[in-house]
Formats: structure tokens, C-alpha cells, sequence
């Protein structure tokens, strides 16, 4: 049995007002292609395929027509697709039951009524069991309780993903029999020991939960995971995550994308990762108003993306040279930041900064500056607390 492992797709994902169609249209080519040479039999899509619960038409139509061709050209037998913490529930499980006809298997919240269970048989042999476990929201692992501390939450909402991974293992074994066939996992979390970039957020109260590796790994043969978006693995070989098949910040420039190919021969494991290649550079660049120039004038691909972190004695001058600069070359310029060290020298200079270099988190961090905050335990319950909204607004 041969299983691609992907995840963070992100798809329709809106970059400091550049659209990633282009890249994603390019990497959806190569998966299928990918996955005809590898004579892949089972697909996993770990999570986050789109980056938010409202994705634009074009970004719809990316997902279908990618399922519709893989199905049609029967080179993968079986599609397991599970919702991540920026899928909305509603937009996967709309066309459950159609895709279903078509071996899609899409799981979305993982609450009770749903049958994470997914066998994977050759004519009628069973082959292996994959537990599709998606993002679990806290109000399917979690019973509310009325008086509970932030401390009490995070405990309660630890306990409950385990026991939904004890579960959904219990049952597989029982559907396994005594079978000598490998059950895997899915998820959509961060785990404890492993590495982020700037483009995820916490999706749980007081950010990472503590679930690692070594919990993880106890029970199942291969757990593929979802939401980090660097490939890797958590404590051992086969508990990994895939990571995002393109740049999504420019934290991720440096990172080179793979996809993980996983073979079962009598059982035992095998783990192949393989490059994506890359459709558009971003590229960061740090430094003063000459060495940026220096670097600027050294870019031969001019589909790259470009942003500047500005440390200049003069950093308005410098900023509009090198902007300027930029338009002369033919380049795209995404944002110029200016150090915060620059920002404060000048601060009274400034009159306000552009949105678009900021999170929603980061917006909220600024207003609580004006007001001060005798107590910091109610700074910190504020703070975890807009990020819960924020989540929640992002996947209607």
C-alpha cells in the first residue's frame, strides 16, 4: 500500500493583496501527475485546503476539478480529505455524499456523527485502516463546565483529544481484527517538539496543546499530519507533518516544499520525501538602502515576490529609492518594513501603519498598549480569548 501525504493547501489564500492561483493551479498539476508516476493508492489531504470558511469561486473550482480528474482517471483509488482549523465545516461537507460516489472520503468535524473509519481494500483484501481524525474544535472534545480557569480548559480539552485518538484507535483494532495491516492516523494540530513559521496560528485556548510525538506514535504505524507548514517529523519517523506545498509567508522563503510518500510493504514502513517544485520565489531581504539595491539588481526570475525589512539612517528617502528602484526593474515589491528600532527614532514621524503589515492579533496587541493593564492575568484572558473569535470568524 502507498499513501501521498499532503496538507496546507490554503487554497484561495489572498498574500498582501496578491492572489496564489497561478502557484496553486501549477502544484495541483504536478500532485496529479505525482501521484500517476508513484502509483499511489491513497490519497490524505491532512487538513487546511482552503484558507478561509468563505473561499473564492476560483479556489472551489481548483478543489472539484482536481477530485474530479484524480477519480476519473482512477490512478488513486482512494482520497481521504479532512478538515483543518481554516476549513469551514459547512464548505467540505456540503458535497459529502456526491464526492463519497466518487471514493472521496471527507471527514469534517469529527463529532459523533461522523465515521472516521476508513478501510483501504485491494479487490477484497484489507490492506490498511486509516483513522481520519480533522481538526477537533474544542466544543466536540471538550464539555463546557461552568467556573473552569483558563488552566482547567486547556487540561480538559488535552484530555479530550486523547481520548478521541484512544477511541478511534480502539475501534480500528477491532475492525482489523487479527490482521497483520498498518493503521494510520491523521490530524490537525501543533504538537509538542515540533517547528512553526510565521503563517500559522494558535487554534487552542492558550496555544499549543500537549500532545506530542511519542503519544501520538504509541499506537499507530503512520500519523499524517496537518498545520505546520514546514515537513517534518515529531519524535520519530513516522509521525510527521508535510507541510504547505508552496510559501505561504515569507518566513517559508528559505524552505524548500515537499510531500511525503509512505509504503507498507509486509507491513513494514517506508518514508520517501519528495521536493514540490517551485513555481514563485519570495524572497526577504535585510539590510541598508545600498545592500538592498545591490540585491534588488542581482534578481534574475522577475515572477519573484519581494519584501524589504528596511535598517537605513534615512529610512524614508530609502524607502521611496527603493520602491522606486523596484518599479524600474520590473519587480514586485510586496511591503518595505522599517526596523523597530528605526520606527521608534522616528516615531513621532509616523503617522499610522498600513494594515496589511498587520495580524488581527497584532491589531489587538496595539490597543491594548493605550489602556494599562494593572492586572497581566486579565491582559492574558483577553488576549487568548480574541484569538478563539478570531478563529471562529475565519471559519464561518
Amino acid at each position: 500500500m502507498k499513501i501521498l501525504h499532503t496538507s496546507d493547501w490554503h487554497l484561495g489564500q489572498n498574500f498582501m493583496g496578491k492572489s496564489r492561483e497561478e502557484e496553486h493551479h501549477a502544484f495541483l498539476a504536478w500532485l496529479r501527475e505525482t501521484i500517476e508516476t508513484e502509483s499511489v493508492d491513497v490519497l490524505i489531504v491532512a487538513g487546511d485546503i482552503f484558507d478561509t470558511g468563505t473561499p473564492p469561486n476560483y479556489a472551489l473550482e481548483l478543489y472539484y476539478n482536481f477530485l474530479k480528474e484524480l477519480a476519473s482517471s482512477h490512478s488513486c483509488k482512494n482520497i481521504i480529505i479532512t478538515a483543518g482549523n481554516h476549513d469551514s465545516i459547512a464548505t467540505l461537507k456540503a458535497p459529502k455524499q456526491l464526492l463519497k460516489a466518487l471514493n472521496v472520503h471527507v471527514i469534517t468535524s469529527g463529532d459523533e456523527n461522523e465515521d472516521e473509519l476508513i478501510p483501504i481494500y485491494d479487490k477484497e483484501d484489507l490492506q490498511g485502516i486509516v483513522c481520519a481524525v480533522p481538526f477537533l474544535r474544542d466544543h466536540v472534545v471538550r464539555k463546557a463546565q461552568s467556573g473552569q480557569t483558563m488552566q482547567d480548559k486547556e487540561l480538559s480539552l488535552n484530555e479530550g483529544i486523547k481520548e478521541h485518538y484512544n477511541d478511534v484507535f480502539e475501534q480500528a483494532k477491532r475492525l482489523r481484527r487479527d490482521l497483520k495491516v498498518p493503521i494510520i492516523a491523521t490530524g490537525h494540530l501543533t504538537t509538542v517538539g515540533s517547528r512553526s513559521s510565521e503563517s500559522e496560528r494558535d487554534i487552542y485556548i492558550g496555544g499549543t496543546i500537549d500532545i506530542g510525538g511519542d503519544f501520538l506514535g504509541k499506537d499507530f504505524d503512520y500519523v499524517a499530519l496537518g498545520h505546520l507548514h514546514i515537513n517534518q517529523t515529531v519524535g520519530s519517523d513516522h509521525v510527521r507533518y508535510s507541510g504547505s506545498p508552496i510559501p505561504l509567508s515569507f518566513s517559508e522563503s528559505k524552505t524548500q516544499k515537499k510531500i511525503n510518500i509512505v509504503t507498507f510493504t509486509d507491513n513494514v514502513l517506508n518514508v520517501k520525501e519528495v521536493n514540490i517544485p517551485l513555481h514563485r520565489p519570495l524572497l526577504l531581504l535585510k539590510g541598508d538602502v545600498a545592500s538592498i539595491t545591490k540585491e534588488l539588481n542581482m534578481i534574475i526570475d522577475k515572477s519573484t515576490w519581494v519584501e524589504v525589512h528596511l535598517s537605513d539612517s534615512n529610512p524614508f528617502a530609502s524607502n521611496q529609492a527603493i520602491r522606486e528602484l523596484a518599479e524600474e526593474l520590473d519587480l514586485t515589491l510586496l511591503a518595505v518594513k522599517i526596523d523597530k528600532l528605526e520606527q521608534a527614532l522616528y516615531a513621532e514621524d509616523f503617522d499610522v501603519l498600513s494594515l496589511d503589515e498587520l495580524t488581527p492579533l497584532e491589531v489587538f496587541n496595539r490597543r491594548l498598549e493605550v489602556d494599562a493593564f494593572d492586572e497581566e492575568d486579565l491582559k492574558e484572558d483577553l488576549i487568548k480569548n480574541f484569538k478563539i473569535i478570531v478563529d471562529e470568524v475565519e471559519t464561518l
